[in-house]
């Protein structure tokens, strides 16, 4: 798998000619001001990626994982001058290290949403966005295990990136070496050097056209990215270089100065209201004829005494095109406004579809060596008074038997039976045993997990891609990982494909599986067009 370099190449210029260190030395703000808004508007012809760190030794370490922070600026313009400022004299004062990745970042006193920041820039570029769940009002189950005090005021709750300091990918399954490469460009002394991705729901499978730019598992370090705190924001650039990769230092240094002349510092507020977009058709795989007997015949299997199968869970997806383009940034925003206690997330490699989701479930999240993760289960709609709300709720949880304790988690539009667990690792490499063995869960997947995943395989007739898969970012420090459900993929000029399962147990009925689906996709759906967004009833 050879490794793709960066180039940017542009209308009516010449690339060998074009150097953009001698830019940034020899312009005036004002001057790079007009000469961003011009190349922005010329766009690139090309935008590739800088670094497979797939490729490189992953016993090798690092010469230097390093984050310098600057002094704190009033506003996003101040710190995009002073990053150029700093990223010039990296490029004067190199460190003497054949490999490394280095983070510079500065603090910003005013607090701005990172999608916003997402939104303003360069839609060509690379992009990435990890939003946390807020988990107010649940006990923070890893504080027993932590062994630092406080560090939650210094975790972003959004992040958004563009650019790729350095990315993993790759066609054939995650291996353990795989994430020790991603590992080696990692440190606890630099939390927030993270790379964020995430794994196709099944690595075996066939890769569709739409899909093929994500790989099996796609990761990336942003070159620039914005993060944003309770009170406060940062705006931070990245260079990874590896000699033994024919990426040098200086080539990652001439990258990031390339994207930093499209980083753009006018941010305006997106309006959470719907996008006025108009659905004109809509095409589901399966349709409502077919997935019937998608059903019955997999009710069947579970019903016979000499399959082990208790649950599959069959999915389905639904293209919709509409009468203009969707841009998946604001319509992520839009999704937030109900999704305060859901992860919202964005990927979208150069040249592919955005994969974005707005999805309430947990796959893991672990702080040093305190290690949690949850089980959801159960869809039901909310109630539409709180008499009818508190029946659905003690109908759920009198469904199951489940210890440790269960609750139950309300979404805007729909609620779910809830369990939490938590315990300790014995060493860091048991992150990459975690990911795998809880992926995919019973709730996206079956159980038994290895048979619904066969059957799935056989039954259904579309690639679920990343949906269902984990979808987040491994840190230093941390690293946390959602369920990638409730997502779509975003095409320009093809709508969008929207994902939903539903899980099969003996006993369900066809028709409300549909229903069900229809039930879960009606958020993308409503949040689309026209409908005001709900807030969450306490």
């Amino acid at each position: 798998m050879a490794s793709l370099q960066c180039s940017f190449h542009f209308l009516g210029t010449n690339p060998k000619k074009y150097n953009p260190s001698s830019i940034f030395q020899s312009y005036s703000r004002t001057s790079f001001t007009k000469l961003s808004s011009r190349v922005s508007r010329q766009r690139f012809l090309r935008c590739t990626l800088s670094m497979n760190g797939c490729e490189a030794d992953h016993k090798a370490p690092l010469g230097t994982v390093e984050t310098r922070t600057l002094s704190t600026v009033p506003s996003p313009a101040a710190a995009t001058e002073r990053l150029i400022t700093a990223v010039s004299d990296l490029k004067s004062q190199p460190p003497p290290f054949s490999s490394g990745i280095v983070r510079l970042q500065v603090p910003i006193e005013q607090k701005i949403g990172a999608i916003d920041w997402l939104h303003a820039q360069n839609e060509i570029l690379p992009r990435s966005f990890f939003s946390r769940r807020s988990d107010s009002g649940r006990p923070d189950l890893l504080q027993d295990f932590s062994s630092d005090n406080g560090s939650s005021d210094h975790n972003p709750v959004s992040v958004a990136g563009i650019g790729s300091a350095v990315f993993f990918r790759d066609l054939d399954p995650f291996s353990h070496d795989d994430w020790r490469s991603i590992r080696r460009f990692l440190s606890s002394k630099s939390p927030l050097i993270r790379a964020y991705g995430g794994l196709r729901f099944d690595p075996t499978g066939k890769i569709a056209v739409e899909w093929e730019h994500f790989g099996s598992f796609y990761f990336t370090v942003p070159q620039v990215e914005f993060d944003e705190f309770g009170g406060s924001s940062m705006l931070a650039a990245t260079v990874a270089w590896d000699n033994e990769l024919s990426w040098t230092l200086e080539n990652a240094i001439e990258a990031l100065q390339e994207t930093m002349l499209q980083v753009s510092s006018v941010i305006m507020r997106l309006r959470r209201e719907s996008l006025g977009v108009s659905v004109v058709s809509k095409n589901h795989v399966p349709s409502e004829g077919a997935y019937y007997p998608a059903v019955n015949n997999a009710l069947e299997i579970i019903k016979d005494k000499h399959s082990p199968l208790s649950k599959v869970v069959l999915a389905r997806s639904s293209r919709i095109i509409t009468d203009t383009d969707i841009d998946p940034i604001a319509w992520l925003a839009r999704l937030q406004c109900e999704g305060q206690d859901a992860y919202q997330f964005c990927l979208q490699p150069p040249g592919a579809p955005a994969f974005i989701g707005n999805t309430p479930e947990r796959l893991f999240h672990r702080k040093h060596l305190g290690v949690c993760s949850e089980a959801l289960a159960a869809t039901r709609p909310r109630g539409d008074s709180k008499v009818r709300e508190m029946e659905i709720e003690r109908d759920l949880l009198t469904r199951v038997v489940v210890k440790p304790h269960k609750s139950v988690r309300k979404l805007a539009r729909v609620q779910h039976l809830y369990s939490q667990l938590a315990g300790q690792l014995k060493r860091e490499d048991d992150e990459f045993n975690i990911l795998t063995a809880l992926h995919p869960t019973p709730a996206v997947c079956g159980c038994p997990v290895e048979e619904a995943r066969l059957l799935i395989k056989q039954i259904e007739s579309f690639d679920r891609g990343m949906y269902a898969g984990p979808i987040g970012f491994f840190g230093g420090g941390e690293s946390e990982f959602s369920v990638g459900i409730r997502s779509a993929l975003v095409e320009k000029g093809l709508g969008a494909l929207i994902y939903a399962g539903t899980g099969i147990v003996s006993g369900s009925n066809p028709s409300s599986e549909w229903n069900e689906l229809e039930l879960k996709i009606s958020q993308f759906t409503k949040s689309l067009e026209h409908e005001s967004a709900l807030q969450p009833i306490n």
